[in-house]
């Protein structure tokens, strides 16, 4: 498998659904070549590799030495060592979120990472929504944020909870808008399909003062993914399914008072904001190889651990508070 001057050599482990998603964005792009894709079950790794015509692989270590970037998409048990693995052999991988079950595999990783100067990227693809990108543009000392993330149950996870699988996207986007340490975490949730929670329910409290409620559900009938943010000179509301955000803006108030009542009326207007919209996975690689290639260039990496931490360390403790029924507690 000969290098191509200027391209780089990608390989995906794991071809389940999402895995399959990152296969097909490799393959679409025109300076990457789609070296490997590798997969326990090595009859759909063949299936996959002959429709892509690339090539099958059992173990993921048979893409040492052959590809630049990885993308890791298997059950989040086995991202510690898929990823040290990679890392160590020189390779620089996107790892989907969560990172790892626990914050010191997440903290060694990054150290790993360091030490063989590769680029560690963790998929929280929603970072690359267009809508999100906007949105950090416009919201300025938030008050009240309230997240809805919620699906029908599909049997195709199995090792992750509510919290880690759909929440921790939430999460993620709301600490990064929120300039403040997290004060206080309430948090309840339930298994309704599986043995795992289900459907949860967050609420934050940051130093300012701000207020963040997050519920995230994989038992509903429908699908729904929609952030709403009030601030002090506006309400803005996102859906990520759409990407599209509407602003609501107060523009003047007046009271009428006559002798048989007072009337107060209240004048807004509502902007939609254009978004450009594309896909935010697509984004994501296309972030990943730019970070590879500058890299190459500069022989510097630059790791957002500090953001990717804070969200995982997080999720870990809304989840211990659900299985110890605690329901709140300070958080540090």
């Amino acid at each position: 498998m000969p290098k191509a001057r200027g391209r780089l050599r990608a390989g995906v482990v794991g071809a389940g659904h999402m895995g399959q998603y990152h296969i097909l964005v490799y393959a679409e792009l025109w300076d990457v070549d789609l070296v490997g894709i590798v997969d326990i079950d090595g009859e759909k790794a063949k299936r996959l590799a002959a429709q892509y015509d690339t090539y099958a692989f059992e173990d993921y270590r048979d893409l040492i030495g052959k590809v630049d970037v990885a993308s890791v998409a298997v059950p989040t048990p086995l991202h510690y060592p898929v990823t040290r693995d990679l890392l160590e052999a020189g390779i620089h991988v996107l790892v989907e979120k969560p990172i790892t079950p626990t914050l010191a595999e997440a903290e060694e990783l990054f150290q790993i990472a360091r030490a063989h100067q590769r680029v560690l990227h963790v998929g929280h693809v929603e970072r690359f929504n267009g809508a999100v990108q906007e949105l950090k543009k416009i919201v300025v000392n938030p008050i009240l944020i309230e997240s809805r993330r919620l699906s029908p149950f599909t049997p195709r996870v199995t090792h992750d909870g509510v919290v880690m699988d759909l929440m921790i996207h939430d999460l993620d986007i709301i600490l990064n808008l929120v300039d403040s340490p997290v004060r206080r975490l309430t948090a309840l949730g339930r298994p309704v399909q599986s043995a795992s929670t289900d459907v949860a329910n967050v609420q934050l409290e940051f130093e300012t003062g701000a207020l963040a409620t997050i519920t995230a559900s994989r038992a509903t009938e429908d699908k729904i993914r929609t952030l709403a943010i009030s601030q002090p000179d506006a309400y803005i509301f996102l859906d990520y399914t759409d990407q599209e955000i509407h602003i609501h803006r107060r523009t003047a108030a007046e009271y009428v008072l006559n002798r048989e009542s007072i009337r107060y009326k209240q004048v807004a207007f509502v902007e939609h904001l254009f978004v450009h919209k594309e896909n935010p996975l697509k984004l994501e690689i296309l972030h990943l190889l730019q970070a590879v290639r500058e890299f190459r260039r500069t022989g510097r990496v630059d790791l957002a651990d500090g953001e990717d931490l804070r969200s995982l360390a997080v999720a870990l403790e809304v989840e211990e508070l659900i299985r110890r029924g605690q329901m709140s507690a300070p958080f540090s």
